[in-house]
This record gives C-alpha cells, sequence and structure tokens, in this order.
C-alpha cells in the first residue's frame, strides 16, 4: 500500500504547503493529495490559495506524485480551462500527476451567480465536463456543442506524452457508478468497503482506489481532538449540508450542532502510532490501494516524525 501526505489548502498558505511537501518527501511520504477550494469550510481554517499555482510550485521542490482531491470541473471553471491546467500540470510533474475529480460543493462553486443544481444533475455535468477534458487531451481541435458545455475551436498544445488520468470521487451509490464507469481510478474519504466493491463490481475493476483521513498531532488525545475541534468542526456537519450550504459562516451555523468529542469520529487525534497504524488498516481492508493522511493544526513536525520514525517501517 502507497502512503501519501494530504495538503489542505483550506488551512495552510503557499509556502506553508511548499514546506509541507518538502517535508512529507523528507519522511518517507510516497504521494501527495491537495484539495482545491475556493472558500475554508469555515473562517477559523483561514487559507484558500490557488491550487493550480501550487501545483505548478510543487513540480519546483519536490518529486512525489501528486492528485487533486478533488477539483470540481463543471461550475466555477469552465472543463475547457481546467483541461489546460491539468495537461499543464503534468507535463510539470513529468507525468507524475493525477486529476482526481468530483461533483463539488456549493461553497466554492456558486461563486459566479450559478445555480447550484441538484445531485443528479451534478453526475450529469461531472460525466460531460470529463468528456471535455479526454477531447481535448488527445491534441486535436475541439467543438463540442453539448448539453451542458460549448467548446469552439479550441487545442491544447502543451500536453504531456500521455494524458492524465482523471480519478472520480463518490460517496453514494450514484456517484460510485459513474466512478466505475469512467473513472481511470476512484477516491474516497471514508474506509467503506461497500463503496469499494461496488466501484470494482460495477466496472472499476482493478484500478486504483486512493482514501484519505485527517489527523490532529499533539501531545496528548485531548489536545489533539480540541485542535481537530477548533479547525475542522465542518467534518462532524450531517447529511448533505456539506453539498449545499454556500458559504463558510453557514457552514460555522451548522457546526454549532458538532460536539468536540465527535472529532473523534473522523479524526486520528494525539501522537499514538497505533492509532494511526488502526486507521490505515481500515482502509487497506477496505480495499484501497493508496491512502493519504492529513494533518491540522500547528504541529505537523511531529506527524512527519511519527511517521519516518515508527508508522511508515512498520508498513513496509
Amino acid at each position: 500500500m502507497r502512503i501519501g501526505y494530504f495538503l489542505s489548502t483550506e488551512e495552510y498558505g503557499p509556502a506553508e504547503l511548499l514546506e509541507q511537501a518538502r517535508g512529507a518527501e523528507r519522511a518517507g511520504f510516497e504521494a501527495l493529495w491537495i484539495s482545491d477550494h475556493y472558500h475554508p469550510w469555515v473562517d477559523a481554517q483561514g487559507q484558500s490559495p490557488f491550487v493550480w499555482s501550487v501545483i505548478g510550485a510543487l513540480s519546483q521542490v519536490c518529486r512525489l506524485p501528486v492528485t487533486t482531491a478533488v477539483t470540481c470541473p463543471t461550475v466555477r471553471i469552465h472543463p475547457a480551462v481546467l483541461a489546460q491546467a491539468a495537461a499543464t500540470s503534468a507535463v510539470l510533474h513529468s507525468g507524475r500527476f493525477v486529476l482526481g475529480v468530483g461533483s463539488g460543493e456549493a461553497l466554492n462553486e456558486h461563486i459566479l451567480g450559478d445555480a447550484w443544481p441538484q445531485a443528479d444533475v451534478r453526475l450529469e455535468m461531472l460525466e460531460e465536463a470529463i468528456e471535455v477534458l479526454r477531447e481535448l487531451w488527445r491534441g486535436d481541435f475541439v467543438n463540442h456543442h453539448g448539453k451542458h458545455y460549448t467548446v469552439e475551436h479550441a487545442r491544447i498544445y502543451t500536453r504531456p506524452e500521455t494524458p492524465p488520468p482523471v480519478y472520480v470521487s463518490g460517496f453514494g451509490p450514484k456517484a460510485v457508478d459513474l466512478a466505475a464507469r469512467i473513472g481511470d481510478g476512484y477516491l474516497s474519504t471514508m474506509p467503506d468497503p461497500d463503496l469499494v466493491r461496488r466501484f470494482r463490481e460495477g466496472g472499476g475493476g482493478d484500478k486504483p482506489c486512493q482514501g484519505g483521513f485527517k489527523a490532529a498531532y499533539a501531545d496528548s488525545e485531548e489536545e489533539g481532538m480540541q485542535i481537530a475541534y477548533e479547525r475542522w468542526p465542518n467534518s462532524g456537519v450531517p447529511g448533505e449540508l456539506s453539498q449545499v450550504l454556500p458559504s463558510p459562516r453557514h457552514v460555522e451555523q451548522a457546526a454549532q450542532l458538532v460536539k468536540p468529542e465527535m472529532m473523534k469520529e473522523t479524526f486520528v487525534c494525539g501522537d499514538s502510532a497505533e492509532a494511526h497504524l488502526e486507521m490505515i488498516d481500515q482502509y487497506a481492508k477496505a480495499g484501497f490501494d493508496e491512502v493519504y493522511v492529513a494533518n491540522t493544526g500547528p504541529h505537523t513536525q511531529g506527524l512527519f516524525d511519527l511517521y519516518q520514525r515508527e508508522i511508515l517501517p512498520r508498513l513496509r
């Protein structure tokens, strides 16, 4: 199993993200995830750099493969523009780039005043957007007149030798079915064996499955829990609220339902190597091929040291 590090653009500025990438490579992590947000989930996270600038800079500071986890190619940025961004990223990273995509959240996608569609429509848009991406990566002039997108006389000149793989995120059955049908791989932040099984049996076969989880490294579980609660209370927001709430202040209002002790359900809190190994084992047993861990708070170097000293050697 490949173990990677998850760069959280919602919480760290570009210089700190680059330093974390260097630290992850030194510690022995094998790959990177990076989130793509216009807004942080809540103001306490406090950042939101433009991910494509950071991805370009990452190519100059480390050699780790990079996957977007995830970008939404449907509303905020037209898929023809994202096709160019992803192609350039793949060139800069010498082919070590994966475009991870999903149907998005209103938090990031509503900013231009477009209506936020129902879930079924978002999946329909995602499928057409991926079609546009792949058409453009072939290198010919593209004229596309679809239900949701129009492209006229567009050609991408700067392209990698091989088009970047497209991994599709999915949490509900319909999204997982779409990922199985059109994705080159699958992404999730839930160690759910039923979702992985559905992906593989629905057409995904032995394609890669990437999973990710969050940690709050600290000297004690209690301290880690408090850091997680201060920075990421949104992780406990139930149901579809995360997909439909339009701004960090609305997410903060919903997060008032969340109690500090609930953070232990979604975060590995504290400095226990065994707790991390148990979480990684959940993903392994669920059928994931790669697992990415994010750290929240100020103690990222402590997490890197823990992985370098106690976790990565045991996994290998």
